[in-house]
């Protein structure tokens, strides 16, 4: 069996598993009989990558990775999410955090397998990496019901269709324990897994699993170091909790327990995982036309984004194949990308990145946003090689494979189906074949990369030393990245050289020219600055994770979205926008009384310079927007979401008084159906 092939179209040809998506899951698992299968390693195999979850790249868009920060400081697509519209986010009838499938599965895989394995009755070499793949994927699984919901029940076994025993097993426990449960199921599958399986890295792999690993644990252990007090950790003020599950607990030695584990398994990795050479890194790509051509798919940092095997680039851990010829398996990643994707990069994003000589834009008088290009020029080469120019070659014509192609000029601000939503338009993943349109790109989909051991390292020990420090293996490893960025080894420089705003309203409201100080909302956690040091730790992880969807966990987990408060923002709140349209060199390009603002006849199709500023404004670009004159805000209760209202019917025991169920609510959200978070006035 070509197991490769299985991960191409994430399909086995197994019968899929089907039953209902709450209380457990309780509608009897019936596809399968046990006395013929799960038996060798082809079977295990199948079942195993039925259940891979990852997202990559699929559909008629970007959707899948390169578009997953969409809805933060990050990336500003066309739509808007609810996150950030307090009062307009309530709680749902039923919800898809709260749901069993995906566990019941694998509990069905495990609770069969495992003792026959032990027993030696499963045939295959390969029994015991497959055996490790269903416990990273019950983790995985896990992962995201804790990032959603914190406690949550912890179920290992199938169990009985019997109401009682459902009921019993729907109760919450304490997050730390389904943290730790998380990792117990990681060091089970890091046992068991190879680094070399039949199908290679399209397959789970041990390195993969120690780099989920390290990101479980810091984010368990910075989000209980933020959230410390609150009702959004155990004991804390207002956990809806009770104290019997708190025996033992110390939220202190949860923390050095979850940061000594994120380490030892970051370690592992960074160690034996070198980072791919940039062959741009002291390359000024500024002026970027065709002359950076050979720094895309020649140069080994950007081309383990979008070659077609990425099997070859060791940093690369975990990654989705794709074949168009041989099974019409594509993706329309690419199409979608130099047209702009309908998402851009966030303005205040593109200004956190640094310039060479390690020091942020406002200590640089000569910078100027009149054009993308000057934009670029002399910056952080993860800038330059990740965001696209306008005019550039963006590949070869997919039927000669030789013709140039060139980003079209004027930069496509009004396509409303895959437009660029700010002017600056994302570029990791471009690869070199340009596709006149659809779904056949080839370019393999990176799932796991090696780099996020090491920012997942350095920014445990520095909250291991209270902000203030860094251990020795931390310096390597930041010097490494900084190194391949094109900036200075020196941390310091950068360190020294930021400026911070006077307060959090000053740095979230501004928006009348380039940054004169940090606006990053990185800077905060619950609603204070944190150490210069450790924010400059968290601005590598952002620049260098850049596309690649990590961000709204690292802003929860850093509690760093406090200073968004809508209370504190009675007004307009944080606008999001993109490149300086109206004083661009761009704008040139584009035919007199093509781009309308607000006010102009038949107008508008792009935001105004009278009304909006010279900044573009994507929510600002049609006049019935629901954002068209508000920004971003938050919540305090949407930090985690809330647990639909059927859940509870059904495990109360009195129906007239839903708070008698075994579950408990979120903080902050009402169990009552489409009620908005307590106290905040509903929004239409």
């Amino acid at each position: 069996m070509k197991l490769t092939k299985l991960y191409i179209g994430l399909l086995c040809g197994m019968a899929a598993l089907s039953s209902c998506n709450d209380f457990l899951d309780r509608e009897p698992l019936d596809e399968i009989t046990p006395e013929n299968f799960l038996y060798n390693e082809s079977d295990l195999a199948s079942y195993a990558i039925n259940l891979y979850p990852f997202s990559t790249h699929s559909g008629w868009d970007i959707a899948g990775i390169w578009d997953n920060d969409n809805n933060t400081d990050n990336l500003v697509g066309t739509g808007y999410s609810t996150i950030w519209t307090p009062g307009q986010w309530r709680t749902p009838e039923t919800d898809g955090n709260w749901e069993f499938t995906t566990i019941r599965q694998c509990n069905y895989f495990l609770n069969i397998v495992q003792p026959r394995y032990d027993n030696g009755e499963i045939s295959g070499s390969n029994a015991g990496h497959y055996l490790g793949e269903v416990y990273f994927l019950r983790a995985y699984n896990y992962f995201g019901k804790l990032q959603a919901l914190g406690d949550f029940p912890i179920i290992t076994e199938t169990l009985d269709n019997d109401t009682e025993i459902l009921i019993a097993a729907s109760k919450r426990q304490p997050r730390n324990k389904v943290a730790r449960f998380i990792l117990e199921d990681l060091d089970r599958a890091i046992a068991l897994l190879s680094n070399n399986p039949d199908g290679g890295k399209n397959r789970i792999t041990k390195n993969a699993a120690l780099l989920f690993k390290s990101r479980v644990a810091l984010f368990e252990a910075s989000w209980k170091t933020y959230h410390k007090g609150t009702a959004f950790v155990p004991g804390g003020s207002g956990w809806p909790g009770g104290p019997n599950d708190l025996s033992d607990f110390n939220i202190d030695t949860e923390i050095s327990l979850f940061l000594t584990q994120c380490k030892d398994a970051a370690k592992q990795v960074a160690d034996a995982i070198p980072l791919a050479d940039n062959t741009a890194a002291n390359v000024d790509l500024w002026d970027n036309t065709e002359g950076d051509a050979q720094y895309k798919m020649n140069n080994p940092y950007y081309a383990q984004f979008c070659d077609e095997n990425l099997e070859s680039y060791p940093e690369i851990l975990l990654w989705r194949a794709y074949n168009y010829s041989e099974y019409s398996i594509g993706h329309s990643a690419v199409f979608y990308l130099y047209n702009g994707g309908n998402t851009g990069f966030n303005r205040n994003y593109v200004e956190t990145f640094l310039f060479r000589d390690g020091k942020p834009i406002y200590a640089h008088p000569e910078y100027t946003d009149t054009s993308i290009k000057n934009v670029r020029k002399d910056r952080d080469s993860r800038l330059q090689l990740f965001m696209m120019t306008p005019g550039e070659m963006v590949g070869y014509n997919e039927s000669d494979h030789t013709t140039k192609v060139y980003l079209t000029t004027p930069l496509n601000l009004l396509d409303g189906t895959r437009k660029a939503n700010t002017g600056y338009m994302l570029r990791k993943g471009l690869g070199d074949t340009w596709y006149r349109e659809g779904n056949y790109g080839t370019e393999g989909c990176p799932v796991f990369r090696a780099s996020e051991a090491y920012l997942n390292y350095l920014e445990a020990s520095c909250i291991e030393n209270g902000g203030n420090s860094i251990d020795g293996t931390a310096q390597n490893y930041w010097k490494q990245l900084r190194k391949r960025a094109g900036l200075p080894e020196d941390y310091m420089i950068t360190v020294n050289a930021t400026v911070y705003p006077g307060s959090a309203q000053e740095a979230v409201t501004y928006k009348d020219g380039p940054q004169t100080f940090e606006t990053d909302w990185a800077v905060y956690s619950k609603g204070e600055q944190v150490s210069k040091l450790l924010y400059n730790i968290r601005r590598e992880r952002h620049c260098e994770l850049i596309e690649e969807g990590l961000r709204m966990m690292d802003l929860k987990r850093w509690r760093a979205l406090d200073q968004l408060n809508y209370k504190d923002f009675p007004d307009e709140g944080y606008r999001v926008s993109g490149m300086n349209l109206w004083e661009s060199e761009e704008l040139a390009e584009f035919p007199e009384g093509t781009l309308k603002g607000e006010g102009e006849e038949d107008g508008p199709n792009i935001s105004g310079k009278t009304n909006s500023g010279k900044y573009l404004c994507p929510y600002r670009a049609v006049a019935n927007h629901y954002l068209y004159n508000r920004g971003y805000k938050w919540c305090e209760a949407h930090y985690l979401s809330p647990i639909g209202v059927k859940n509870f019917r059904q495990t109360a025991s009195n129906l007239e008084d839903l708070n008698t169920s075994v579950i408990y609510q979120n903080p902050g959200w009402a169990i009552e159906v489409d009620a908005p978070p307590i106290g905040v006035p509903a929004q239409n």
